[in-house]
């Protein structure tokens, strides 16, 4: 059901039990990349990923889509959005223009081709990396505020925390743990909430939305930008507030180095400081609705064993008691 909140659709057949090796490597040759036999199936669950060796030319990554997520208009609309950032020299990696699109299709399955990109992890305990990190996302943002996204969601209470509060509602927890889950996720959403009206009318723009260290590779010339795969719109801040970790002091020190940066190009509206643990907290419920609406594709019990059992369920209700308390206190100061 696309365009639905994303997981609002049921599928007979685990989504990817065709997508064989054999696959890939035809959906590849019919958009002229012809493999040259290397094959390496990479760390990606929402999609499938493979980095495949061309003849005569540099290593690529194909992305496969997971089916029903996106429809062809809203990662047309990421890839354009991809393609204005590079354009401006913006270190990104954007989709391939191959036979005159970047999205292609083969055997059900929507796919798209990348330039292979190196790189390792970033440094965000370091002072210059958070500065760096901080100068290309204000350039990001700077064009990111220029538009809107006509097909794809924007982050909302709704979409990423009324929407998973519901499918987790569906036989998921331990019976015994079900009443008290459901307290303290509507004690959780009403803090994110509360998050939002003190923002007050913040600005939307168009933005990367799954800014982690994963989707950051670094190498001596500074940050690349991969994976617009979440890209929606939202508050500035989403790109931001992942970039953080450890204590409130620690985040202060973090958020001061990443705006030192990124307000040498665009000017942040420090309300948005109000919606740090409330986007945080959307995050962790989204996070676990997830899991649970992938669960009937293969790959999600084997690299989740630890989910739908008693433990992870009480950490859950822990952690979001913690973000409760959290969303009480008073922001962090720019």
């Amino acid at each position: 059901m696309p365009g639905a909140p994303e997981g609002l659709y049921t599928m007979s057949l685990h989504p990817y039990s065709t997508l064989t090796p054999d696959c890939v490597l035809d959906a590849l040759d019919s958009v002229g990349q012809h493999a040259d036999g290397r094959l390496l199936a990479m760390n990606s669950f929402e999609n499938r990923v493979y980095q495949v060796g061309i003849e005569e030319t540099a290593l690529v990554v194909a992305k496969f889509y997971r089916p029903e997520r996106w429809t062809d208009a809203a990662i047309l609309e990421e890839h354009a959005f991809v393609a204005e950032l590079a354009a401006r020299e913006i270190p990104v990696v954007d989709a391939l223009s191959l036979q005159g699109t970047s999205l292609h299709l083969h055997a059900g399955f929507r796919f798209a081709v990348y330039p292979k990109h190196g790189g390792r992890m970033p440094e965000f305990e370091r002072a210059d990396t958070l500065q760096w990190m901080g100068r290309f996302l204000g350039r990001i943002h700077v064009v990111g505020a220029q538009t809107n996204f006509l097909q794809r969601p924007t982050l909302d209470l709704a979409s990423f925390g009324l929407a998973s509060r519901d499918f987790l509602q569906t036989g998921w927890l331990p019976p015994d743990l079900q009443a008290a889950w459901d307290s303290v996720v509507e004690q959780a959403l009403a803090g994110v909430r509360y998050c939002f009206e003190r923002a007050g009318d913040v600005q939307a723009i168009r933005l990367h939305g799954d800014c982690h260290a994963g989707n950051v590779l670094w190498t001596d010339d500074g940050p690349h930008f991969v994976d617009f795969d979440d890209s929606r719109m939202g508050p500035a801040i989403q790109d931001l507030w992942m970039l953080l970790s450890g204590d409130r002091e620690a985040m202060q020190g973090q958020m001061r180095e990443v705006l030192t940066g990124y307000e040498a190009f665009r000017e942040f509206d420090p309300r948005e400081m109000y919606l740090l643990e409330g986007l945080r907290t959307l995050r962790l419920i989204h996070y676990a609705a997830w899991i649970a609406r992938r669960w009937q594709d293969p790959a999600f019990p084997a690299a989740f064993p630890w989910f739908n059992t008693q433990h992870y369920w009480q950490e859950r209700i822990l952690e979001l008691r913690e973000q409760i308390a959290l969303m009480e206190e008073a922001p962090l100061v720019v």
